[in-house]
């Protein structure tokens, strides 16, 4: 059954992010958490571990706690939020999402760097051109958008030496280099 589910927490960012990673909305763990992709089979933290991680520093690593977390992310310059600040939602569904309210980012996009935005997951991406992309065209916003595949334990047909590369070329494509 479908449930209205607000967002529950704000954006991480600085005014250094040069990247800005969208999902759609939280799941249930991640809402719980008060914080981005916490079930623990999501593959997103692996990913950007196995990315930005520096071997030669062993404090380097993403963690377990959204402090953590927090910290690692804008550590390497990237920005977290969603697509959605609220919607109709079945569990973590993306694909059962209906009546979604779009999140402004244009505060983030203005005072920051941020010269990218990567969408994980094919409806984040669909959610984004329709929802985001006319809001930004209005304010004269241009920052190009780069769709990524879904790190969810959902999106079985990914291994994670496949999200590993493809999120890789999309990093470098926006001017964050991975750790090789």
């Amino acid at each position: 059954m479908s449930e209205h589910v607000e967002h529950g927490f704000g954006p991480v960012w600085d005014a250094d992010s040069r990247v800005l990673v969208l999902g759609s909305m939280p799941s249930p763990k991640s809402r719980a958490a008060g914080f981005y992709y916490m079930h623990r089979q999501n593959r997103f933290w692996p990913v950007m571990a196995a990315l930005f991680a520096d071997p030669a520093d062993p404090r380097d690593v993403p963690g377990d706690s959204p402090d953590s977390r927090r910290a690692f992310a804008l550590r390497h310059h990237i920005a977290l939020w969603d697509v959605i600040a609220s919607c109709d939602i079945v569990g973590a569904s993306d694909s059962s999402i209906r009546n979604a309210v779009p999140n402004d980012l244009t505060p983030i996009l203005r005072d920051s760097h941020v010269t990218r935005v990567l969408t994980t997951g094919a409806k984040a991406a669909q959610l984004y051109r329709k929802l985001i992309a006319p809001q930004l065209d209005a304010a004269g916003i241009a920052v190009p958008m780069i769709p990524l595949p879904s790190t969810s334990p959902a999106n079985a047909s990914m291994r994670l030496p496949d999200l590993v590369a493809v999120y890789r070329a999309a990093f470098h494509e926006a001017g964050i280099p991975a750790i090789d």
